[in-house]
């Protein structure tokens, strides 16, 4: 192999299979691994839609969306492909099965790719962008840096709550857990050096990077429209049924206990890693020197408050808020903000250093999710598969049935890696089932989607907890032990507070017929 720049080609001089797993070697894939999921993937795919008879009930679409949605579901939890191009492929696929009928011999382009022209894919875009520059004016840091300053954190408690309001503030900002996860790990690891290796505070260093890097950054997407991708998935769906968009204000509202949810999380997380009294020598001295040494905020970094001041009360006087100044949805919004982003002489960046650091993947496996959940919606597979899951909860009441289909999901996560794709499988079927046991089908679809944000038993089954494992703070059992507990609390939580929530605000989940209030 070749030195410098050449070091990642692969210049493998034999055979096909070992030129292929040199190359999967060099991407830090495992060739054994990719292969049989790429593989099963498409084993599936071809049973489902070749070999096996039609199931009573399922249309010929149905069961090609079916097979796309098999295969989408196998490459996102083995990461064959990675989850963009698997995102975009879905409308391709979806299109060469005639899951979605041709006109005239045409390809319905337009129908297959829908979830890419959304309000909310545009939403997310200028997120994307945003984000990214700020990254690239370092204003993520600074705003870490002076919450914690702020808060003068010294022990294990205000450096965790600390980067909690961090994860908050961010949410609004940079809109993917995993990004957030991956913006706060410097200053979580920064921190956590400043402790020393007794068995107290190495505990103390596993309960600051869950909590700050896994817990805080899902928590707090939960509560902001634009801060969890899952999100984004439902309100889409609940716009394509008829219903009118919750708005950017209107979530926070129906969401703004989940913040709540973060004290009862670390309170357990407290008792189960014994840190009450655990203080982190020089731990504000060292954060409130780091913030001086960033200076003064740049006009730059002034000129991005500045952006986000308008859009963001542009998000916030939509249709819906207590104040109306405009009647334009979230994603025109959104378009409107990456026109302001990219006044020419705003910012001192090229665009290619704006598009290196925007996540393209993500924006792919959005669109290609929605795409996902509209046609599983449309072909009637989404209502075919509630009538089977229907038996499950058949005779129970609402909160029986919450239990046993929240418990049913955290199960479901144990094999996904993607929350997005999770919920863009779970969301239309959901929808369709709460007609079928009696619930509001808004108010179903949210408590059971949200609680699958919760998937906290192993670090695989979120990206922003693989990325905090990479810290090699804790170890998987570690994080089973501490995240099981959690997971019920979330369980509880949906049942006990965030039902009765919904209903305060006009979506009562045991009323079916309750009228959209918003």
């Amino acid at each position: 192999m070749a030195n410098g720049t050449a070091q990642s080609v692969n210049t493998c001089k034999g055979g096909l299979g070992t030129y292929v797993s040199e190359n999967l070697t060099l991407c830090g894939q495992s060739p054994k691994a990719t292969w049989i999921g790429y593989a099963a993937a498409w084993a599936l795919f071809f049973l489902i839609l070749k070999v096996l008879p039609l199931p009573s009930g399922l249309k010929p679409e149905g069961m090609s969306v079916l097979a796309v949605l098999v295969w989408a579901c196998v490459m996102w939890v083995t990461e064959a492909m990675p989850v963009g191009i698997a995102g975009i492929s879905i409308p391709t696929l979806l299109i060469l099965t005639r899951a979605i009928p041709w006109n005239n011999g045409n390809p319905p382009m337009g129908q297959a790719f829908s979830g890419f022209t959304t309000h909310e894919v545009w939403l997310c875009l200028f997120a994307f962008f945003a984000g990214a520059i700020i990254q690239l004016l370092r204003m993520d840091k600074r705003i870490a840096l002076a919450i914690l300053d702020k808060l003068k954190a010294s022990s294990v408690g205000r450096i965790i709550w600390g980067m909690f309001w961090v994860n908050v503030v961010l949410a609004f900002l940079i809109p993917a857990a995993n990004a957030r996860a991956a913006t706060v790990m410097p200053v979580v690891q920064g921190v956590t050096a400043l402790l020393g290796d007794s068995h107290a505070e190495r505990e103390a260093k596993k309960a600051i990077v869950i909590q700050a890097m896994v817990y805080a950054s899902m928590i707090s997407g939960l509560f902001i429209l634009t801060g969890h991708m899952p999100n984004l998935i439902m309100t889409g769906l609940f716009e394509k049924s008829g219903l009118r968009n919750l708005g950017y204000f209107n979530w926070m509202v129906l969401h703004a206990p989940y913040l709540i949810l973060f004290a009862l999380i670390q309170w357990w997380v407290r008792v189960h890693f014994k840190t009450a009294g655990v203080s982190i020598p020089g731990g504000h001295q060292e954060i409130s020197r780091q913030h001086r040494e960033l200076g003064p905020m740049s006009g730059p970094e002034k000129a991005m408050l500045a952006v986000f001041a308008v859009v963001g009360l542009l998000f916030m006087t939509g249709k819906g808020s207590p104040v109306v100044l405009h009647t334009y949805q979230l994603g025109i919004v959104g378009l409107v903000g990456i026109m302001i982003l990219f006044i020419p002489g705003l910012f001192p960046f090229k665009w290619k250093a704006v598009q290196d650091r925007t996540t393209w993947g993500t924006f792919l496996l959005l669109g290609g999710a929605i795409t996902m959940t509209d046609a599983m919606a449309k072909s009637g597979l989404a209502a075919w598969m509630a009538d089977h899951i229907h038996a499950l909860v058949a005779g129970m009441n609402w909160w029986q049935t919450l239990l046993v289909m929240m418990l049913g999901t955290q199960v479901l996560r144990l094999g996904m890696l993607s929350n997005v794709a999770a919920v863009a499988m779970l969301a239309p079927i959901m929808f369709a089932m709460a007609p079928k046991v009696g619930l509001h089908p808004v108010a179903f679809t949210l408590l059971i989607c949200n609680v699958d944000t919760f998937a906290f038993l192993l670090p695989t089954q979120i990206t922003a907890a693989v990325i905090a494992y990479g810290t090699n703070t804790f170890s998987t059992a570690d994080y089973a032990r501490a995240g099981w507990v959690c997971s019920l609390l979330a369980v509880v939580f949906g049942i006990l507070v965030m039902a009765p929530w919904y209903a305060l605000w006009g979506l009562p989940v045991w009323n079916p017929n309750a009228p959209w209030p918003f």
